[in-house]
């Protein structure tokens, strides 16, 4: 058989499986869209309440059709349900809704009939033009300015007549104000359909009437841009109204029309108009980045006029390239400090392919005051321009140095990283040290290959005089990694206190749980107990501030308390276990609490864990055993719950649950269910209890629904 011959056989085929697929699709869709219509009718016939009916028109605006029309067309009388059933009427297609709407319209009366108006503009139905133009002669304001605005929407020569002819007639402004809306409305419809003449005479009509100044301002807009490349005359007028509300929307229409004709015609506009509105249209023509005159606007950027001046810096920070270069570089050496600053933003923003080159090429030949500046713009641009920089680190002047090495921080690459440590480590002038490592820092925590730096930092540890030392590792403190971390470690064993006293200082902020292991060790050999009791501490932080299973981070608390018998770092544990409560701290709290010296302590975080995670499947009594708590003589004088003036009191219910220990157990959750209800809705609220404990008057206050462990007086 012939292949081509056979190939298009199976590509008929192929598209007739594919279209009965679709047809039998679509019939699906269809058969369970007339069910859920169906259904949803059988609502609307129901005595279902009117909220239920509501939400089935609702619906029918998805699944209805012509079917629905007659149920729908019922609600319309009705003061409930009539918008709900005009919203699925204006969504079914086809006549019968339109004409639904139609019939309602001649039947009803008041904001029911604006409603039927209104929908009848958003369904577009020309049949309602005649119905609706009597309806411009209403004597219900409110109906007639519905209707002119239903008969913009609609469009078309005999809407438009209408209304033309009812502007010439009305009276009422409230009337005159919608029909000039409709004119609009009409307009824009006609411009869309091609009937560009027709669209500017309705919009010129708009704007010479005698009508409110918003539809004269929306009639203007349009005008303008209804006459496309010929609108340019009639934008400068309108930038040249002494109407401010004018000259705001030919802003904004001058960012809208399109054509070169246009940008030379605003450029031309920049030295008539007052500084203030033509700062406004510099922003304008800035929003036309594709044709704006650079030219002009490098013009206004170097006039007398500072508000001008601001405006153009503004618009070339956005606009423009490298021929603004020599009145942006002019200008970000003024003396006037706004003028400086928004230059040199400009200049660090500017775009074009020849930006950079020509900053660097300026910078091989500049001059002790163009200097910094430039240097400035190579590091925030993060311009590859090492060979220009290099030679100004031999600048006699100390502010070209310092800007020399300031950059060299944001462009070094990891290849001359060296270049910088050895200006911080051997800087041939003290005065550029300080300025050096802060470019070595810089530079060093914007690596991407983190340990390839720490690698070169460490190597030049030991060539350093102590100050560098110290600078050299708070760096690696802050570039972080394995072999940081390794470093810092052999630095807190060194023999020398002052590396000591650093390493350590700086492991124990490390900025990850990597540290962990290294800060243990530390804290159980490091060579002096000053040390070791930092590294301890800085231990238990890690614990105290990183996210990691509860079972890890109690037995970092517990490594913690086998590490040393300080008291005060158990108690520091202890705050972890109570910081995040857990089961494995719950217990751990109890074993401390047989601790004579952390007993009371212990106790405490047992408790407090135990209300956080216990709910009901920790037993307080037991608990209380367990921790050794005392039993002791209370009793409640006064209790108040609430907020400000709303205290509530609850003395009573206080009572009823104070037993012989400091623990006051609630028998609800919260504190609004146990004490019957909440006395300041809305408002941080607390618990007051004034008490005597083995007859020690005490007084205590508890946020709302923290757990009530009476201190002991």
């Amino acid at each position: 058989m012939d292949l081509t011959k056979t190939f298009k056989m199976n590509v008929a085929l192929l598209a007739a499986i594919i279209c009965l697929t679709s047809s039998s699709s679509n019939a699906q869709d269809l058969a369970a869209s007339t069910d859920k219509e169906a259904e949803l009718l059988a609502v609307l016939r129901s005595d279902a309440q009117p909220a239920e009916k509501a939400l089935a028109c609702k619906n029918l605006a998805i699944h209805g059709s012509d079917a629905a029309v007659v149920e729908l067309a019922k609600l319309l009388p009705n003061e409930q349900l009539s918008s709900w059933a005009r919203i699925a009427l204006e969504a079914i297609p086809g006549t019968a809704a339109s004409a639904a709407l139609r019939e309602a319209a001649d039947t009803l009366q008041g904001h029911l009939l604006i409603g039927m108006i209104n929908s009848l503009g958003v369904r577009r139905d020309v049949e309602a033009v005649p119905q609706l133009t009597k309806r411009l002669q209403d004597a219900d304001q409110e109906v007639a300015a519905a209707a002119a605005v239903a008969l913009g929407k609609i469009g078309g020569q005999p809407a438009a007549a209408a209304l033309v002819a009812a502007l010439s007639v009305a009276t009422e402004p409230k009337v005159r104000s919608a029909i000039a809306q409709g004119c609009v409305l009409g307009a824009e419809n006609m411009f869309a359909e091609g009937q560009h003449a027709e669209s500017v005479a309705l919009y010129d009509l708009v704007r010479n009437a005698d009508v409110p100044m918003q539809r004269i301002v929306e009639a203007t807009r349009g005008a303008i841009l209804a006459r496309q490349q010929d609108g340019t005359p009639l934008l400068i007028e309108t930038l040249r109204s002494p109407e401010m509300k004018l000259f705001q929307i030919g802003l904004a229409t001058a960012r809208e029309l399109s054509g070169d004709d246009v940008d030379q015609a605003l450029a031309d506009q920049l030295a008539q108009l007052p500084s203030e509105r033509a700062a406004l249209l510099i922003a304008a023509m800035a929003d036309r980045p594709d044709s704006v005159q650079l030219v002009a606007i490098m013009e206004a950027a170097q006039s007398d006029d500072k508000t001008l001046r601001l405006a153009a810096f503004e618009a070339l920070r956005r606009v423009g390239n490298e021929t603004c270069l020599p009145v942006l570089m002019q200008t970000a050496l003024d003396s006037d400090p706004d003028l400086s600053a928004l230059a040199r933003q400009s200049l660090a923003e500017l775009r074009g392919d020849g930006v950079d080159a020509q900053i660097a090429q300026l910078l091989a030949s500049a001059d002790d005051q163009s200097s910094p500046l430039l240097l400035e713009l190579v590091g925030r641009r993060r311009i590859d321009a090492v060979t220009e920089v290099l030679p100004l680190l031999e600048n006699k002047n100390a502010a070209i140095r310092h800007a020399a090495l300031r950059a060299l921080g944001e462009i070094v690459a990891i290849q001359r990283l060296s270049l910088l440590i050895e200006q911080a480590v051997s800087p041939k002038r003290s005065e550029d040290a300080a300025v050096a490592q802060q470019a070595l820092k810089a530079a060093s925590v914007r690596m991407p290959d983190r340990e390839a730096c720490a690698k070169q930092l460490s190597s030049a540890i030991d060539r350093s005089p102590m100050a560098a030392k110290v600078t050299l590792l708070e760096i690696l403190s802050e570039v972080g990694g394995v072999h940081a971390l390794k470093t810092l470690d052999l630095a807190a064993r060194n023999s020398d206190d002052t590396l000591q006293d650093t390493a350590s200082r700086l492991l124990g902020k490390w900025n990850n749980v990597d540290a962990a292991p290294v800060l243990l060790d530390l804290a159980k050999t490091a060579p002096s107990e000053k040390y070791r009791v930092r590294a301890l501490r800085g231990y238990l932080g890690l614990a105290r501030k990183f996210a990691m299973p509860e079972a890890e981070r109690v037995q970092m608390c517990r490594n913690a308390i086998d590490a040393t018998g300080r008291v005060a770092e158990h108690k520091l544990a202890l705050d972890v276990l109570k910081l995040h409560p857990s089961a494995e701290g719950l217990q751990l709290a109890i074993a401390l609490s047989k601790t004579p010296e952390l007993k009371a302590d212990a106790g405490a975080v047992a408790l407090v864990i135990a209300q956080k995670i216990g709910g009901g499947s920790v037993d307080v009594n037991e608990l209380i055993a367990a921790v050794g708590l005392e039993k002791i003589k209370l009793e409640i004088v006064k209790a108040e719950y609430g907020a400000g003036a709303a205290m509530k009191d609850v003395t009573e219910v206080v009572k009823k649950q104070a037993s012989n220990v400091p623990l006051i157990a609630l028998n609800a959750g919260d504190y609004n269910s146990s004490f019957g209800g909440d006395p300041a809705p809305g408002v941080v609220k607390q618990l007051k209890i004034q008490y005597r404990i083995n007859n020690k008057s005490g007084e205590a206050t508890f946020a709302e629904n923290a757990m009530i462990l009476l201190p002991l007086p």
